[in-house]
């Protein structure tokens, strides 16, 4: 499996050369590109050494011992230095075959993350609320930047729906699970009986688009101007600042209200446009490859209920794993890396599973 990796290995030399060349250097957009190679193949020359080490280590190791003659001490030496060499084997092996699986050219995107309330009326709407803090914790933890894009705020604090995006290195490559129906059932403030209640929000995470990768026809657009409105009268703008996109060729609209200037309210509305129609685009590929979908951990289908949070039990349960945690506190404050860890796991761990089945496949034909 590993036979051609010195291909790697000869790239990363030569790309050391080329980010010191003065042409490169001169050109800002090569630069970036080359950078960005430079770091996805890294850990694979990194750990391929590492491989390659153990299993020197293994052959000096079975040399000594089959020459004989050697002391008690040195071949109980040379058998721990053996055994440790061949642990090292095992281990780098599998951490290399994680490293070159096929990796989702979206991983190093910033998002857009868009919630929506479900079922469950004004209980639905603070749920939403809860979330976007949730996710904003998270994003803070991991020193990424929240920008607010659009928000529809309810009397009591909820949102009918808010988007927002996060910026930040692999934001995409962590966040992509979040993408579906989340469900909560705990017992409302305006509950008078103690009754639990069950209510659900969809989350959606695109990637951000790039102008070059949608292109959009003017002609397309239909944009409206009105203004700004809040939950009981708040953070209203008597200027009509609002803005409200629709894009006619798919009829899908976007509003966005959340600064003063109309020419920002547009330039954000034009991002979320960009990257939701990036995704139905990116969708079409992926269903046009059905093996790709396979492997797949529930990323992407916001019909799909993926999660959901029991707070009377304090407990969080991930159904698209199995994944259930009895401390639900920590998790809506933004602890999240246990949860996205695991499912990151279990993606690749199906990702793996497709590959051998297509080696398989592929050795039999």
């Amino acid at each position: 499996m590993f036979e051609n990796l010195n291909v790697f290995e000869k790239r990363y030399e030569e790309l050391n050369q080329k980010l010191y060349d003065p042409a490169v250097l001169a050109d800002q957009s090569l630069y970036t590109e080359l950078i960005k190679e430079h770091k996805n193949i890294t850990p694979i020359v990194e750990k391929y050494r590492e491989y390659r080490n153990a299993c020197k280590s293994m052959e000096e190791s079975l040399e000594l011992l089959n020459e004989g003659g050697l002391e008690k001490e040195l071949k109980e030496l040379a058998d721990e230095e053996l055994q440790q060499a061949k642990e090292d084997m095992e281990r780098t092996a599998e951490e290399l075959k994680i490293l070159l699986l096929p990796r989702d050219p979206n991983d190093d995107r910033n998002v857009i993350v868009e919630i929506r309330a479900g079922a469950g009326g004004e209980e639905a709407a603070l749920f939403s609320g809860v979330l976007y803090r949730m996710y904003s914790m998270y994003a803070e933890s991991r020193g990424w930047k929240t920008e607010l894009l659009n928000a529809n705020e309810t009397e009591l604090g909820g949102f009918k729906e808010i988007s927002f995006m996060i910026t930040g290195e692999g934001a995409y490559s962590r966040l992509k699970y979040e993408s579906g129906v989340h469900r909560v059932q705990r017992v409302p403030e305006t509950e008078t009986q103690g009754r639990i209640h069950t209510s659900t929000a969809t989350v959606a995470v695109l990637p951000e688009a790039d102008e070059v990768e949608v292109e959009i026809n003017p002609k397309d657009l239909q944009i409206d101007t009105f203004r700004s409105s809040g939950a009981g009268g708040q953070h209203i703008n008597k200027t009509s600042s609002a803005i409200r996109i629709t894009h006619l060729p798919t009829g899908m609209v976007v509003e966005c209200q959340d600064e003063r200037s109309q020419y920002k309210n547009k330039d954000k509305a034009m991002k979320v446009l960009r990257s939701r129609l990036f995704e139905i685009k990116q969708r079409e590929h992926d269903e046009r490859i059905a093996s790709d979908r396979k492997s797949q951990i529930g990323t992407g289908d916001r019909s799909e209920r993926i999660r959901t949070y029991n707070y009377p039990q304090g407990r969080l349960t991930d159904h698209r794993i199995g994944l259930t945690l009895y401390r639900l506190d920590d998790v809506l404050n933004g602890s999240l890396d246990e949860v996205i860890d695991a499912l990151i796991t279990a993606d690749r761990a199906e990702k793996m599973k497709d590959t051998i089945e297509n080696q398989s496949e592929e050795r039999e034909d």
